[in-house]
C-alpha cells in the first residue's frame, strides 16, 4: 500500500518534521518518516504497536534525538537537546509512561518543570492553578495536592501527567494514549480541555488506539506502519473504521468482539468470591463472584477503588475486613505467591511497574510465574515448553526472540507475553486489569479471542477496564465499583457506556438526586425513584419510602419483572395506574441531550393524586442544578 495525501487546507505548520530516521543498535524505528502540525487543529497519529508512534513523538518532544532528518518550528531549525529545550519553545508531551516524581507530592510533579527555574514560586498559586485544572478534569476530589505520586494508582499518575503539560501552556502537545486509563466520561472531560485548547490556536496531537476517540477529536490523521508513514495528512471525516484499520495493520481483522455462547441458567459453579473486602482508603466494601467459564467486569471511574482491590485479594495491600473463597473454600492470601498457588493470576494494570523484570529476557519473563506456583526442582520448565510454543502461535508472537530482552518488544507483544505468563500456569482463576492499555486494535483483538477461548476451556477470567465498550463486548456481567464499594451487579446485555458511566458517577455526585427521592417521599409519600429505562428492562440506580415497585438500588429487571410496567411502557406526563399503584416519571438529561436517567414517584391508589406539574418542576430544577454534574 503506497503512502496516499488528501489535500488539506493551507496554513502554514507550526511543526514541521521531515526524513526522520531513528536507528535503537540494529533496530530500525523510523524510517525517512515525515509529518506536519497545524496551529488550531489536533492531528491524530495512529498505527500499531512498534509502528514508531511514541518514538516520533518522543522525538519531537526532545526525549529522543533523531539519528537523521530535521525539525522545524515557527520556520526555524529546531535542534533538541533535551526535554527542557523542547519546553523552552512551547513542546510539551503527555506520555503514556507517565515521567512523575515518585517522592514528591501531586502538586509538585504538576509544576515540576517549573522547580528547576530560578526565581521566586507562589506555592499559593500554584495551588489555585492547579485547583483549577484538576477540577477542569473533573477529578480534584480524587487527587489530593498534598498526596505523594508513589501513593496514586497508575491512571490517577496518567491524570496527573495530562495536568503538567496544560500547566506548561504550550503551543504544541501531544497526548500519547492518554485516556488510556479513564472512562467515557473522563475522556468527555479531556476532549472538552482539548477542544478549548484548539480553539486557542495550540497545535495538538494524538496518539490512541481507540478508533472512536480519533474520530471524537481529530481534524486529519497521520498513519504509521513499521517505520514508515503510509497515509499522510488524512482528512479524519474522509476515512471509515475499516479504511483506518486497513492502513494500520495491512488487512481486515473482522468483528473486534465475537459473541460467545455461554450457558446463562446458573450452573456453571462459582471458583471466586470476594465478600466484604475493604482495604482503607480507597476499598471500603466490596463484593463480587465469578462463575467457572465466566468472563466477569468490573467497571468504574479512576479512583473508585476497582484497581486496589484486586491487589488486596493478591496480597499487596494490607485486608481490614472481607473474605476471599476459591472453589467454595476459604482461601487465606498474604501475600502474592499465596494466590498463585491458590489457582490465581493476575495481570497488574502497570506493565513496566508491575508486570515486567527489566534485566530478564522474553523467555525469563515468561516463567516468573512457573517459578513460583511450583517448588519442586527444576520448577517444571522443561514441561511447559510445548504450552509455550502454542500459546506463542496463538499470539504471533515470535519463538526466536526469547533471549532478547522483553523491553525490546512493543507495548502489544510485551502485553501478550505477560498474559502468556499467567495462562502457562493453568490457573483457576485470571484477572487482568486494564488488559488493552495502551495496545493496536489487532492485537486486541488476539487477547479477546484467546481470552474468550480460555474461558470456553473453563478459566474464570475477571476484567478491569475504564474502556466500558471493552467491558460491554467482552464481559457477560459488569460488577459496577464506585467510591470503594460494588453498587451494582448486572448483566452487560442491555448495557451501553452511557449507561455505565452513569450508573459507575461518584456517590457524590449524585447526592443531589438521592436527597430529591427523600424530599418527594417526605412530601407526599410512597416511594421515590432514579432509574434508567429502555425497551426491555429498567435500571434502579437509587431509591427511598416504601417498597412498592419492586425495585432496588443497583438492580436490573425486565419491566414486567416490577410492580409498575404500566407506567415504565408508558412514560406519560401524568400518573399512570395499574395494580393498585399510581407512578409518575419525568426523565433528565444533559446538555447535550443525553439521557440521565428518569425520577419516579409511586403512590398506592385511592388517595388523592398531587399535582404532576408541581413534582416535575421540582426535579427539573434539580435537573437544571445537576447537570453539569452528572454528565
Amino acid at each position: 500500500m503506497q503512502p496516499h495525501t488528501l489535500e488539506h487546507i493551507r496554513i502554514a505548520p507550526v511543526l514541521t518534521a521531515q526524513h526522520v530516521t531513528k536507528r535503537f543498535g540494529s533496530t530500525q524505528a523510523l524510517t525517512d518518516t515525515s509529518l506536519e502540525m497545524r496551529s488550531g487543529e489536533v492531528l491524530g497519529l495512529l498505527g500499531a504497536n512498534g509502528a514508531g508512534k511514541s518514538t516520533l513523538s518522543r522525538i519531537v518532544s526532545g526525549h529522543l534525538r533523531p539519528t537523521s532528518g530535521t525539525l522545524t518550528f515557527d520556520g526555524c531549525v529546531l535542534e533538541l537537546g533535551s526535554t527542557r529545550d523542547a519546553l523552552r519553545v512551547g513542546i510539551a508531551l503527555v506520555a503514556q509512561e507517565t515521567f512523575l516524581a515518585p517522592d514528591m507530592s501531586v502538586l509538585e510533579n504538576i509544576f515540576l518543570p517549573d522547580l528547576a527555574t530560578s526565581g521566586h514560586l507562589s506555592y499559593r498559586d500554584m495551588r489555585r492553578k492547579a485547583t483549577e485544572i484538576l477540577e477542569a478534569l473533573g477529578h480534584n476530589h480524587i487527587l489530593p495536592l498534598k498526596a505523594e505520586v508513589r501513593t496514586l494508582s497508575a491512571a490517577q499518575r496518567q491524570l496527573v501527567e495530562i495536568a503538567k503539560a496544560l500547566a506548561l501552556d504550550a503551543r504544541l502537545v501531544i497526548f500519547d494514549e492518554p485516556t488510556a486509563s479513564l472512562s467515557t466520561a473522563e475522556v468527555d472531560r479531556l476532549f472538552d480541555i482539548m477542544t478549548r485548547l484548539r480553539e486557542d490556536g495550540r497545535a495538538l496531537g494524538f496518539v490512541s488506539h481507540r478508533l472512536e476517540e480519533v474520530f471524537a477529536i481529530t481534524d486529519r490523521v497521520t498513519i504509521m506502519r513499521e517505520g514508515r508513514i503510509v497515509l499522510e495528512n488524512a482528512v479524519t471525516g474522509s476515512l471509515s473504521q475499516n479504511d483506518i484499520i486497513r492502513y494500520m495493520v495491512g488487512r481486515d481483522i473482522g468483528t473486534i468482539y465475537s459473541k460467545r455462547e455461554v450457558k446463562t441458567d446458573g450452573t456453571r459453579e462459582v471458583v471466586f468470591e470476594v465478600r466484604g473486602l475493604r482495604s482503607m482508603p480507597w476499598v471500603k466494601d466490596i463484593s463480587f463472584s465469578v462463575r467457572r467459564g465466566e468472563i466477569l467486569g468490573l467497571g468504574g471511574l479512576v479512583g473508585a477503588g476497582r484497581s486496589e482491590a484486586v491487589e488486596a485479594v493478591w496480597g499487596l495491600r494490607p485486608k481490614q475486613a472481607g473474605e476471599i473463597l476459591i472453589n467454595g473454600k476459604l482461601a487465606k492470601i498474604k501475600k502474592p505467591v499465596d494466590a498463585v498457588r491458590a489457582g490465581l493470576g493476575f495481570v497488574a494494570e502497570d506493565r513496566r511497574a508491575q508486570n515486567i523484570v527489566p534485566d530478564f529476557n522474553v523467555h525469563e519473563n515468561l516463567m516468573i510465574a512457573q517459578m513460583g506456583k511450583t517448588r519442586s526442582f527444576g520448577r517444571g520448565y522443561s514441561n511447559k515448553e510445548m504450552r509455550v510454543r502454542e500459546l506463542f502461535k496463538d499470539l504471533d508472537l515470535p519463538m526466536d526472540r526469547m533471549d532478547q530482552s522483553l523491553l525490546n518488544f512493543s507495548g502489544g507483544m510485551q502485553q501478550k507475553v505477560i498474559i502468556a505468563r499467567w495462562l502457562l500456569i493453568e490457573p483457576d482463576i485470571l484477572i487482568l486489569d486494564e488488559p488493552t492499555k495502551g495496545v493496536d486494535i489487532g492485537t486486541r483483538s488476539s487477547v479477546y479471542r484467546l481470552l474468550q477461548a480460555a474461558a470456553d476451556e473453563g478459566l474464570g477470567v475477571i476484567v478491569i477496564s475504564s474502556d466500558f465498550e471493552e467491558l460491554i463486548g467482552l464481559a457477560e456481567r459488569i460488577v459496577v465499583v464506585s467510591d470503594g464499594s460494588s453498587i451494582a451487579d448486572l448483566p452487560a446485555e442491555g448495557l451501553s457506556e452511557d449507561k455505565l458511566t452513569l450508573i459507575a458517577a461518584p456517590r457524590t455526585s449524585t447526592a443531589r438526586n438521592q436527597a430529591l427521592l427523600s424530599s418527594l417521599v417526605n412530601t407526599y409519600g410512597g416511594e421515590a425513584f432514579w432509574c434508567l429505562l429502555d425497551k426491555e428492562q429498567a435500571i434502579c440506580l437509587a431509591r427511598a419510602g416504601a417498597d412498592l415497585t419492586g425495585m432496588d438500588s443497583g438492580q436490573a429487571l425486565k419491566k414486567d419483572e416490577t410492580f409498575i410496567p404500566n407506567a415504565i411502557r408508558c412514560c406519560d406526563d401524568t400518573f399512570v395506574g395499574g395494580d393498585g399503584l399510581q407512578t409518575l416519571l419525568t426523565q433528565m438529561t444533559d446538555t447535550r441531550g443525553h439521557d440521565l436517567g428518569w425520577i419516579g414517584l409511586t403512590l398506592p391508589e385511592g388517595g388523592e393524586l398531587p399535582e404532576p406539574s408541581l413534582i416535575r418542576a421540582q426535579i427539573m430544577h434539580l435537573n437544571n442544578e445537576n447537570m453539569a454534574e452528572i454528565s
